[in-house]
């Protein structure tokens, strides 16, 4: 637990910073003299921050060492953190919380899986500590509202980030003992420029996303205005496309760059024979659509929970309790679960299960339900994400030798947010959108992610009948020696 615990609680910090702002947006709003956009700006920001440099970060892990890297973004964390507290306007709320605990995030993050994969090398005994790991991100994004609304509306929204300072601080006296062997020979290179393309590519695909609960996927939903002047009119096609577009020739032109590298035999950001495994294709497919599922369902309860029940942020995160149950009874579990089901059959029953509990929201949730209701679909659906969270994690990293765990750390945490960006976006656009055209909104988000769900499934059935193919580390450049 030496190693574990320290991991465990920087995963938790993180999936926590993504979702307790929520609660305190007007909280924050107020006492900064800004308004409610300029917060939601803000949180904008943190995730596209961190989505973007997941990839370079992950990288820095091969060139300054896993410790050093986990140490580094914890340091950075921890200084955005305190900048946030004192934040007096939003100037320095946007450094601190957006950039710097953005830019720790994406250092900090891949490291942990690193570790973790390189210190277990028994895939079922890897399941364990992954499973505890994934168990402390879920219950983070889980309780973060929760823990946000009562520190918050018992204390002040300073206090929810002097605990993340006081806990990044605690993980980095625990850090001190992970055991990280130094690596031999010379550091590789940096891609510098793969760095730039990946990370602007990401940040205009994500910005594209986020913005679709604004204007909707495919026609406008207001008019689009440059400098006072309409440039989209309202039902015009929606303006997203235009930042994802641009997202995508980006990351096109990074993947022509990385093939570019390699023929060289210079050290790309990402080697392409990552992009050659069937079996960590589809294990990253799943783990997309699980973190799309996760916060998707998340952010449609909290929202039916405020705006049809009235409910305060307090109340929404105790009502998030069975989901926050289920995902830590079967993260809990999942070392003797790996050690009865292969891997792949796990990710199955994950979906199976987390599909029934989203089935049975739809079912029995409604305007007068009563508090009970919700309790059996949160609870399978919170059985049935830690089940599977863990098992695709173990899948994706496994895949591949130690020599690839830095790239492939990075490209697995990447899908994994793109996946969250997807989950948030997609349900806040529908419940919008539903609600223009009369329809009912809540019913549909939830009928959407359950196909979305199903779909998942349809691609863990296939992993499962794919062999999994032995780990081959990576053939390094000449002027490169393989680490450790």
């Amino acid at each position: 637990m030496a190693l574990v615990l320290p991991l465990a609680l920087a995963q938790f910090i993180a999936s926590y910073a993504a979702t307790n702002m929520n609660v305190a947006i007007t909280s924050i709003a107020r006492s900064l003299g800004t308004t409610v956009v300029g917060m939601q700006t803000t949180i904008t920001l943190f995730t596209l921050t961190m989505a973007s440099l997941m990839i370079p970060g992950s990288k820095l892990t091969t060139i300054w060492g896993r410790k050093r890297c986990f140490m580094a973004g914890l340091i950075v964390y921890g200084i955005g953190a305190v900048l946030a507290l004192l934040a007096q306007g939003l100037g320095l709320m946007i450094f601190g919380y957006s950039f710097l605990e953005g830019i720790g995030s994406a250092l900090f993050i891949p490291p942990v899986y690193i570790l973790v994969t390189v210190a277990f090398p028994d895939m079922k005994t890897r399941a364990k500590y992954f499973g505890v790991i994934s168990g402390a991100g879920g219950l983070g994004a889980a309780a973060g509202p929760l823990i946000g609304g009562l520190v918050t509306s018992t204390i002040s929204w300073r206090a929810s980030f002097g605990l993340q300072v006081l806990v990044v601080a605690w993980i980095i006296v625990l850090a001190r003992r992970i055991d990280d062997p130094p690596r031999r020979g010379p550091a590789p290179g940096f891609d510098v420029g793969g760095a730039v393309l990946s990370a602007a590519g990401l940040f205009f695909v994500v910005l594209g996303v986020l913005r679709s609960s604004t204007y909707g996927w495919f026609t406008a939903r207001k008019n689009v205005e440059i400098a006072g002047t309409v440039v989209i009119q309202k039902g015009g096609i929606s303006p997203i496309w235009i930042p994802i577009g641009i997202g995508v020739v980006i990351l096109a032109w990074f993947f022509l760059h990385l093939r570019r590298r390699e023929r060289r035999g210079a050290e790309p950001l990402l080697r392409l024979h990552l992009f050659a495994s069937k079996v960590a294709n589809l294990g990253l497919s799943t783990q997309f659509v699980q973190w799309l599922a996760l916060q998707g369902s998340f952010f449609i309860t909290s929202v039916f929970l405020q705006d049809v029940w009235h409910y305060s942020a307090i109340q929404t995160g105790l009502m998030l309790v069975p989901a926050i149950a289920g995902i830590l009874l079967t993260s809990a579990a999942a070392g003797r679960l790996a050690r009865r089901r292969p891997q792949a059959t796990l990710i199955v029953a994950g979906f199976a299960i987390t599909a029934a509990g989203s089935g049975l929201l739809l079912a029995l949730v409604g305007k007068n339900s009563g508090v009970w209701s919700f309790v059996p679909g949160l609870f399978l659906f919170g059985a049935g994400i830690g089940v599977m969270l863990t098992s695709s994690v173990n899948v994706v990293q496994s895949a591949f030798g130690e020599a690839d765990q830095g790239d492939i750390s990075g490209l697995s945490r990447s899908v994994s947010n793109l996946g969250s960006s997807f989950g948030t976006a997609l349900a806040g656009s529908i419940l919008v959108g539903a609600t223009a055209v009369g329809a009912h909104p809540y019913a549909l988000a939830v009928l959407t992610l359950l196909i979305i769900t199903l779909l998942g499934l349809v691609a863990a059935i296939f992993l499962r009948r794919t062999p999994p193919a032995s780990p081959v580390p990576a053939a390094a450049p000449a002027s490169v020696s393989t680490r450790r």
